[in-house]
């Protein structure tokens, strides 16, 4: 018997407690949505930073822990949709799970929420169409997730987090993680496409193993354990999809590259209560005296995998046929925002989460209802077998009295670029994952 076996003998594996149909990753996934819209209420109503940020000596925050919850969860499901199918399907459904949404939301954002705040502000609509980095210039820079430009047409520079910024302010912050989802997504693409995943799966630990020796060697040379990770430069620009954070790509894809590791070597993981107590001691540990970066992270990612198969089975109803976590976490910022702008955090701040808990949903419902569920529809379209062009073959001897057979087939920059810019710096992170299906958090599928 191996060391390994020994040591997990009699303990469950992951593969044994994961139930594909019935698990609580949608009701995790929802929870880390409602984290980001809540941790955006202390710099986005307060201008202040989010909660938890002063607890761990700037570590992380309520924001940061949620995106990274998100691509933890978000690696192991879209892995187990990549080793469901085709490379070519794989990609068709994480192209209906993303786009559709977000193209509705830029749309709503930039033709309905902000013409209202022009009103609100300036009394007028002059000089609101044709600003330099008006409605037209954000919908053309950020239409493929680049997210270069965030503020529109001057706007929300009197909200607390405009004074904050000290200038226009972002309409929707939240939207900057998704192009990191999209690399994220293209890396398991070309792992499929050249049968990693499925027969050799030890590369994805030679990346994962990659990524965890630059994060410890970022701490080993910090001057405190209670370090975080700072912006050390940009990777790119890239044609669509614009420049990543450094320090944000090499961290969230170290996330995301463990939840798909967890999801091929699930058959030799032990999940345990009580493993998963110990993550939650080393998580907390590590987030009040140091060290979160490299303890903290891989307990993190193994306590949110245990809750998602350990949870009551009725938990798993939660997301399943309704999922509004995409919907909470590309709507809360710009509702927020707005609400900011009238006041409302004025009234404290169990008033101004509750509106805008209140006020996403009143996107986020529509999002799912009318937007992304039809669009998951089309994943039973079969990519593959889309209508070509006829094409005559040769030409093949004639039957007797017939004919010869023939077959037939079937943009401008702005201050708030980058992944982690001064936005993302001030609100301590934010972002969304991906489910296969019901996350992107998506349904299955």
């Amino acid at each position: 018997m191996s060391a390994h076996a020994a040591m997990c003998r009699g303990l469950p594996s992951l593969a044994d407690r994961y139930v594909p149909d019935s698990n609580s990753f949608g009701l995790i996934r929802l929870a880390l949505a409602l984290g980001v819209l809540v941790a955006h209420a202390w710099p986005l109503g307060y201008g202040a930073a989010s909660l938890g940020y002063g607890i761990s000596a700037g570590q992380s925050e309520l924001g940061s822990l949620s995106v990274q919850g998100f691509f933890v969860v978000s690696g192991f499901l879209i892995t187990g949709s990549a080793l469901k199918h085709s490379v070519l399907r794989y990609s068709w459904h994480r192209v209906l799970r993303i786009f559709p949404g977000f193209w509705v939301c830029l749309l709503v954002t930039a033709f309905v929420v902000a013409p209202l705040v022009a009103l609100y502000e300036n009394g007028t609509m002059r000089g609101f169409w044709s600003h330099p980095q008006g409605p037209f210039s954000y919908l053309a820079v950020n239409w493929f997730t680049a997210m270069e430009q965030y503020p529109i047409s001057g706007l929300l520079s009197s909200t607390p987090f405009g004074q904050m910024m000290g200038g226009p302010s972002a309409f929707d912050g939240s939207l900057w993680s998704l192009r990191y989802e999209l690399v994220c997504y293209g890396l398991v693409a070309v792992l499929s496409v050249t049968s990693v995943l499925r027969l050799a799966p030890r590369a994805l630990l030679a990346i994962l193993i990659f990524g965890y020796a630059l994060i410890i060697r970022d701490i080993s040379i910090a001057s405190t354990w209670a370090f975080r990770p700072a912006p050390v430069g940009a990777v790119g620009p890239f044609p669509l999809i614009g420049s990543f954070a450094s320090d944000w790509l090499l961290y969230l894809t170290f996330l995301f590259v463990l939840g798909a590791a967890v999801r091929c070597y699930m058959h030799r993981i032990p999940m345990d209560g009580r493993l998963a107590v110990l993550a939650a001691v080393l998580l907390a540990i590590s987030l009040l005296w140091g060290g979160f970066v490299v303890v903290g992270l891989p307990a993190y990612a193994y306590l949110l995998i245990y809750l998602g198969v350990a949870l009551p089975r009725r938990l798993g109803r939660v997301g399943r046929g309704r999922d509004y976590s995409y919907g909470i976490y590309i709507y809360a910022f710009p509702v927020q925002q707005v609400l900011a702008l009238v006041g409302v955090a004025e009234y404290g701040m169990s008033s101004y989460i509750l509106l805008s808990v209140i006020g996403t949903m009143l996107f986020a419902v529509p999002s799912w209802h009318l937007v992304e569920k039809p669009a998951m529809r089309l994943r039973a379209l079969d990519v593959a077998r889309l209508p070509r062009p006829a094409r005559p073959a040769p030409a093949r001897p004639a039957a007797a009295g017939g004919p010869a057979g023939v077959r037939s087939s079937v943009l401008p920059q702005s201050a708030y670029q980058g992944g982690r810019n001064a936005y993302s710096a001030a609100t301590n992170g934010t972002a969304a994952g991906d489910g296969d299906g019901g996350q992107v958090p998506a349904p299955r599928g």
